[in-house]
Formats: C-alpha cells, structure tokens, sequence
C-alpha cells in the first residue's frame, strides 16, 4: 500500500529491527539517523540504545545500566549523541560508542514545579492527572523529553512532562537561558514534548497538549504556531528543511513545507481497528535518502492485544518512492 501524496509518498517496507535475542521494548521512545543511515533507537527496558544498519540488522547495544528512563534525543552535528532521560530528570552526552561525555542535571533531583506522579492519598496518577500538577516553570530540570544541538554545539532541551521550559545551554552545559510558563498562550506550553531546529536557526517546540507546534528564534521569542496538529509528540527537519511531524491522537504521520503548508498526511485509514497501522506514535527520524522511520509506545496498551502482536512493529519504515 502507498501512503502521503504529490512528491512525499512512501511505501511501508517490509522491514523490521532485528532486537537483541528475540527481545522486543514495549516503548520506543525516541529515533535518530546518523550520516550513514544508521538508526538509533531509544528504548524502555534491558537495551536502553540500539543502533541498526538500513536493513534493521543490529549493529550494537550500549547503554546498560546508564539511565532510568530513555526519552527522546539527537545526534548533534558533530557526530554525538544526546538523549534525555525524563525518568532522572538528566540530558546526557554520549560520543557514538556510547562513552559519556557529559552530564546536565542531577540525576534524581527535578526541580520544584509541583509536577508529581503520586497523589496524596498514595495512588499513582495516570498521564493527565500528573500534567495537571505542574503549577508553575522551575529552573532545569524535571522529567525533560527531547534535546536538539546547533552547529556551534550549543543545546535546546524541551522540559517537558514536569516543566513548562524549554532551556538553552552552552556546550559545556551551562544554563544560558529559559523560556515558557504552564499555560496555553503564545510562549507557554504544555508538555513541551519534541524540539529541533532549521538552518535558521529558529526553534520547533512540539507544544503536545496544546495541539501545535510553537516556533522560536534561538533567544525564546515567539514567533509563530502551527495549529493544524492533534498532540504532536516529535518534529524533524531534513537537510531540505521539510519538516515531519509524529502525531498522538489519532496516531498520524504529517509533513510540512517549512512554512507549514501540508505536504502529506496518514494515518490508520483503510486499516482495521484489529490491525491498524499505528497505535501509539512517539517518535519519528528521516534518513539521507528521505525515508521515515516511526516508532511506538505500547506501555500504556497494556491489557490489549496490541501489546503482544505490536512487537515486531514497535519501529516502522515507511521508502520513499
């Protein structure tokens, strides 16, 4: 079947990433390619960093015992790898073997913004609940979601499930500056939850909650919104400065022109509520060749069957043609 349309269609390849020892994550949290086409996935679970040739053959694992809970991240422009890790409230950076290089936040400690999983009578809140109880911005960081660099290494964090920020850092991770407030005006978010950049410089928040990409310039004024989104949850922006969005609810992919006129957009159409296409879209990378990849998040599927029969399709592939 062929999906997208006019100069962006892509045929879903029959494809699948080969996890070590039959092992398969229940969340895919977060997909980057790097110059060589090779994918890197950030999992939930025993392999927190996978990284795949173009065939879906496992090339290595690293990560161990590194994080709590891998979230999204990048490959910056120099070849290393940043990934945020919302479950110790750190972004970390990691040359390609997976050595750490450096650290932001401390690990364990998130900033006060009253964002708490736990209610006061003990009982853990579901997602909308813990939302909720983000009363106010604090300083980095708690429970960041995704990190993009710039060519001169400095680095914007979206934070995220417990802020309402998104932060700029210098290369040697030194705060820079902030932005953003709970709310639903110009400028404030709720859960910040994806981030990337154009050759402009400027600055894509996937503003989830809000249902719209905000975009900044590098200082944090606002300037634009995309509104045509339902819970965004990742952006990226190829070398032709196309911009590609992993959508929540329905799950859907869109593409845009940098302008955000709507090039393409599918998602379950056509399929059968036994089988769709996609559940729970979180993450999305495109390669030098300008194929997608997608990936899932099945943690909340838990007490359906799609938890089970998704396995082999937590990270999908969609050739352009």
């Amino acid at each position: 079947m062929v999906y997208g349309s006019g100069k962006y269609v892509y045929e879903l390849a029959k494809w699948k990433a080969k996890f070590p020892d039959g092992w398969a994550p229940i969340e895919v949290n977060g997909l980057c390619c790097d110059t060589q086409d090779r994918l890197i996935a950030f999992n939930t679970g025993e392999y927190p960093v996978t990284v795949f040739d173009r065939d879906g053959n496992l090339l290595k694992t690293w990560g161990g015992n590194s994080f709590a809970h891998t979230h999204g991240g990048c490959i910056a422009p120099d070849g290393n790898i940043f990934i945020a890790d919302d479950g110790n409230h750190t972004v970390s950076k990691f040359n390609p073997e997976g050595k750490l290089l450096l650290t932001i936040g401390k690990k364990g400690q998130p900033s006060d913004t009253g964002y708490t999983l736990i209610a006061e009578d003990g009982r853990r809140l579901n997602i909308m609940e813990a939302i909720a109880t983000t009363k106010r911005s604090g300083p980095p960081l708690n429970s960041p979601t995704d990190v993009a660099v710039t060519a001169s290494g400095e680095i914007f964090v979206s934070d995220g499930y417990g802020n309402a920020r998104v932060h700029k850092f210098s290369p040697d991770g030194k705060l820079v500056l902030s932005w953003g407030d709970p709310g639903k005006a110009p400028g404030q978010f709720i859960v910040p939850h994806g981030i990337a950049l154009d050759r402009r410089g400027r600055v894509f928040v996937a503003d989830r909650h809000n249902n719209r990409i905000q975009i900044f310039d590098a200082q944090g004024k606002f300037l634009t919104q995309w509104t045509d989104l339902s819970l965004p949850t990742d952006v990226f922006i190829d070398m032709n400065e196309t911009v590609y969005v992993s959508e929540l609810i329905p799950p859907r992919l869109s593409v845009f022109d940098i302008e955000g006129k709507l090039l393409a957009r599918w998602g379950n159409e056509g399929r059968t509520k036994e089988d769709p296409l996609f559940v729970t879209l979180h993450t999305i990378a495109v390669d030098s060749r300008g194929d997608i990849y997608v990936g899932e998040v099945m943690a909340a599927q838990k007490g359906t069957p799609f938890l089970e029969t998704r396995k082999t399709r937590m990270i999908q592939k969609f050739i352009r043609k």
